[in-house]
């Protein structure tokens, strides 16, 4: 769907923050407008394209399904407009914009604090719009025109369409609470494992243990490597994470490294983005600053 140029970009950057928030509040902080100026904004948004985009009450905010078919739209209508409009900008040696970015908190603070000052050095006028979660979601937010940029481990095959830069290779490895006994290679079966619910650092330790015949002993399973950290400290089981999660814990005074062998294979960590977004010069501006 080719972008309108008829339909004010404006909107439809307000028509997205309200979408991903649901919430009139948290999206009118995110557009720089008041709550009552975001709603006669999609007002006439709505006006425009002649359907109702949210249904809305006192309570609670959510996308229509006409609202919802809207939204792959908006997105790429928005991109467009923004490539095309930095297109323009990067003729006069100056770059506007905003870049979409999400991330582990681990990552925000291990990685983001040295690659945002230069590059807020270089382009002032780029806006960061950060968001933090769970690092398994990096590839899923990207693929699905979230985030223009996601830093997150490297899969074992990478997505058609997907660009990878790699920043730091992190060990994956098992740790155990300094009270806890550590395993002998021999009672693997009866140890309690706190283990990822799913994505690469579940995938590698699952083949861990089928290379050995075990059937480990799952004691929880959660979402977020820092949680795994917190409860392994509190001496509830032997879990698996990158060794960089571990290093930037409050934590890990109360965590050992456990000498398993063989170990696990390490982590490749960097930005993914959708190769065509690269051609954004705000988003490849940001690309680049990585050499």
């Amino acid at each position: 769907m080719q972008y309108c140029p008829g339909m004010d970009s404006r909107l439809l950057r307000q028509f997205l923050h309200l979408a991903d928030a649901l919430h009139f509040g948290k999206a009118s902080e995110a557009s720089h407008v008041s709550p009552s100026a975001l709603s006669r904004s999609i007002r006439q948004l709505e006006a425009e394209v002649g359907v109702a985009l949210f249904s809305r009450d006192n309570r609670s905010v959510a996308l229509t399904h006409e609202g919802r078919l809207f939204l792959p739209y908006a997105r790429e209508a928005l991109a467009q407009w923004e490539q095309i409009r930095n297109t323009l900008m990067t003729e006069a040696d100056e770059l506007h914009g905003e870049v979409s970015m999400y991330c582990s908190v681990t990552a925000s603070y291990s990685f983001l604090f040295e690659i945002l000052s230069a590059f807020r050095h270089d382009h002032p006028h780029i806006e960061i719009k950060l968001h933090t979660g769970d690092p398994e979601l990096a590839i899923a937010r990207v693929l699905a025109g979230e985030e223009d940029i996601a830093i997150g481990a490297r899969p074992e095959i990478l997505p058609n369409g997907l660009a990878f830069r790699p920043i730091a290779t992190s060990p994956l490895v098992f740790i155990a609470g300094k009270v806890h006994p550590q395993p002998d290679g021999r009672n693997w079966a009866a140890t309690p494992m706190i283990l990822s619910e799913s994505g690469l650092a579940r995938s590698r330790v699952d083949a861990w243990f089928r290379a050995r015949g075990v059937q480990p002993s799952i004691y929880a399973q959660v979402a977020g490597n820092e949680a795994i950290v917190s409860m392994v400290s509190l001496g509830f089981g032997v879990g698996v994470v990158p060794r960089i999660v571990l290093d930037n814990s409050p934590l890990a005074d109360n965590i050992r490294v456990l000498n398993v062998q063989p170990k696990l294979k390490a982590y490749e960590v960097g930005l993914f983005a959708l190769k065509r977004k690269l051609k954004n010069p705000v988003v490849n501006a940001f690309w680049a600053q990585l050499r």
